[in-house]
């Protein structure tokens, strides 16, 4: 079976571009002139330049010793922390804002959870000389207090929404109201792989950087360029997209993707998407959705700003209705004591996000001698006020 989009924009039957007319213009644009541009000679040489010269790629491929003996098997950890603001994010932007400027777009809009997404809009924007706003739930305002002090330096307005559950839901809300009233101009930079064909494929493509090296890398260390299992954390879902895109068709591989449980998955204060959601339409695309026998928008809850989300990205949908990925679903707890096992194991303090993904360790079962490969998504200084407070620190 292909998991590739189709020429509508779905994964069988999920994605598509349900948007307000006023859009139509914005997105047929994207949609017309993305491949295309992608494709040419000039944008991948700049895309490469940058990614390796600004962002810091490649990533490393690190064998954490002491976490592969604990859990009895071989786990590798890809350093997409180590990237030029701390998380996987800068792929995605340095990719859209190139493709802002071949649009000939001046002013940059965002939308963002954890603040990662933000930050890397307003790097790549400051690095580029363009102006730069970043929408941003004020719940998550709140909890993610250094990022928004970061994007502040770098010289973007943060809008606080207080609307809803001032969350990233409200945030991509707010966001695409913006787009909505100023659609000439403005070029909008989804930062996961949700919203209207061709976002999800576009930042897919963008995030396959991850995968690409994974198998390079894998094959240097290992003598093979596939592993056994590849774990990463979804909420829209681009690391994972990112991290799974080469072996997408490669049922050699088994995909894991970590979800937030919260409080549980049963407990009504959960972000368990893949597991709880029926087929809805959010921020643009069919998807599967968390919601009430009324079609009403479940808010999500997840000690994880970037995965407090109540959709996924369309890929990631079919993905796990096909059976292609298996999804676990991790709480706040513990996700915590996997960061904080992670810390003291290896000296490498994760974000929040990506400790959802090293808490599905203990969900599956790899042999001794097979590979196992965790995206480490982003590192943990947003988080430190959290770690602290909730490990007693």
């Amino acid at each position: 079976m292909g998991f590739e989009i189709d020429q509508k924009g779905f994964y069988g039957e999920f994605g598509g571009a349900y948007i307000p007319e006023m859009l139509y213009p914005n997105i047929r644009e994207l949609e017309e002139n993305y491949l295309k541009i992608i494709g040419s000679e000039q944008f991948r040489e700049q895309f490469r330049r940058l990614l390796q010269d600004y962002a810091g790629r490649p990533t490393p491929l690190f064998r954490a010793d002491r976490l592969s003996e604990h859990y009895g098997t071989n786990i590798y950890l890809k350093r997409e922390d180590l990237n030029h603001t701390g998380a996987h994010k800068i792929n995605n932007t340095i990719g859209q804002i190139l493709m802002a400027r071949h649009l000939g777009k001046r002013r940059i809009i965002a939308e963002t959870g954890a603040g990662q997404h933000g930050v890397a809009t307003a790097t790549v924007c400051a690095l580029t000389g363009v102006n730069c706003i970043v929408y941003m739930g004020a719940l998550d305002v709140e909890r993610q207090s250094p990022n928004v002090k970061k994007m502040k330096m770098l010289g973007a307005e943060v809008v606080p929404v207080h609307s809803g559950n001032k969350t990233l839901k409200d945030a991509t809300n707010e966001a695409i109201r913006d787009w909505i009233n100023h659609p000439v101009e403005t070029y909008y930079i989804i930062g996961s792989v949700v919203g209207p064909h061709p976002y999800p494929d576009m930042v897919t493509r963008f995030q396959s950087v991850i995968s690409e090296e994974i198998r390079l890398q894998l094959a240097e260390k290992t003598g093979r360029d596939f592993p056994d299992y590849l774990v990463a954390c979804v909420g829209g879902g681009s690391n994972a997209a990112g991290a799974y895109y080469h072996y997408l068709d490669d049922e050699r591989v088994r995909l894991i993707s970590a979800e937030a449980a919260g409080m549980g998955v049963n407990s009504g204060q959960t972000a368990a998407t893949s597991l709880l959601g029926r087929t809805g339409i959010i921020h643009g695309s069919r998807t599967l959705l968390m919601q009430d026998e009324d079609g009403q928008i479940q808010e999500p809850y997840s000690i994880s700003a970037g995965l407090d989300y109540p959709g996924v990205g369309p890929l990631h949908s079919w993905l796990a209705k096909t059976g292609r990925s298996t999804v676990y679903a991790a709480t706040d707890e513990e996700a915590l004591q996997a960061a904080l096992l992670c810390t003291r194991k290896e000296g490498i303090i994760p974000a929040l996000e990506t400790a959802h993904a090293l808490a599905v360790l203990d969900k599956i079962t790899p042999g001794k001698e097979e590979t196992v490969v965790v995206n480490l998504s982003g590192r943990g200084d947003k988080d430190m006020e959290t770690y602290i407070n909730r490990l007693s620190l």
